[in-house]
């Protein structure tokens, strides 16, 4: 990034690049804050705000609801036979789903969900609401007396944490009925220990962990992304720029990741 400043010294170099991160941050921040206080009035829900609202999360949610409930069952599948084969291997057979919940569940999952819903809905969105600032479509809307942050911003940014949220919930549950699955078959006989094992794994904490985990990545996979859009990036697009709201998003992400494994492990 620093090479991309030419003509300046190292210290101005230095001083740039900071001065972008922080008003980069600082507009993440404030338009979160912004779209919080939005989604909690009841002003943003006129009908044509919802039945927009609706597009958006149908769009951002239907048409990946399939294949990633599909990719989430085969990824179930391939990670359990693994991990129950090397513990048969070690003779800690009695610890293999549990280690299976514990890292595809809790873990893997929910991090796959949201950057499957970055990859195919929050990046594009993102994109697309910077041509739409390009092209002076939010000049436009303000001349008219209307909010781009309301009308354009808000349905993407919900519409993203309900499509993370939804995969997140949904690839959970298949991959928990995957793996009893591909151990127990199709019978009952193992449905009383596979209920307490899955009891003991989701203590109160775990499960306020893992709620707190899915809520946040999804908040940053939606927000993050199309708050790059609806900003000039200024002296210039840049590569750098235009992947500026990728790093800071999985920076996020990692930092999220990080609070979830000391939370349940420490």
């Amino acid at each position: 990034m620093l090479s991309h400043l030419p003509g300046y010294s190292l210290p101005e170099r230095l001083w740039r690049t900071a001065r972008r991160w922080a008003l980069a941050w600082g507009r993440i921040v404030y338009l979160g804050a912004v779209i919080l206080v939005l989604v909690l009035s009841p002003s943003s829900y006129t009908r044509a705000a919802r039945r927009t609202l609706a597009r958006h999360i149908y769009l951002d949610t239907a048409p990946i609801l399939m294949g990633f409930t599909v990719l989430a069952a085969l990824l179930a599948l391939v990670i359990t036979r693994i991990v129950v084969v090397t513990a048969l291997s070690y003779g800690l057979s009695r610890y293999a789903l549990e280690m299976v919940i514990r890292v595809l569940v809790l873990e893997l999952i929910p991090l796959t969900a949201t950057l499957f819903v970055a990859m195919r809905c929050t990046i594009p969105q993102g994109t697309q609401l910077a041509l739409l600032r390009q092209s002076g479509h939010f000049d436009a809307l303000r001349a008219q007396g209307g909010d781009p942050v309301r009308m354009e911003l808000l349905p993407r940014v919900v519409a993203g944490v309900f499509a993370s949220i939804t995969l997140a919930a949904l690839s959970c549950v298949v991959a928990l009925i995957m793996a009893y699955l591909s151990v127990y078959g199709f019978n009952l006989a193992g449905l009383p220990s596979y209920t307490r094992m899955f009891g003991h794994v989701f203590s109160p904490a775990v499960t306020l962990v893992f709620a707190l985990k899915t809520l946040f990545s999804s908040l940053a996979v939606a927000l993050i992304p199309t708050t790059a859009g609806m900003y000039d990036a200024g002296e210039g697009v840049t590569p750098d720029s235009e992947l500026g709201g990728l790093a800071r998003m999985f920076a996020v992400l990692l930092l999220i990741e990080v609070g979830s494994l000391v939370g349940n492990y420490y």
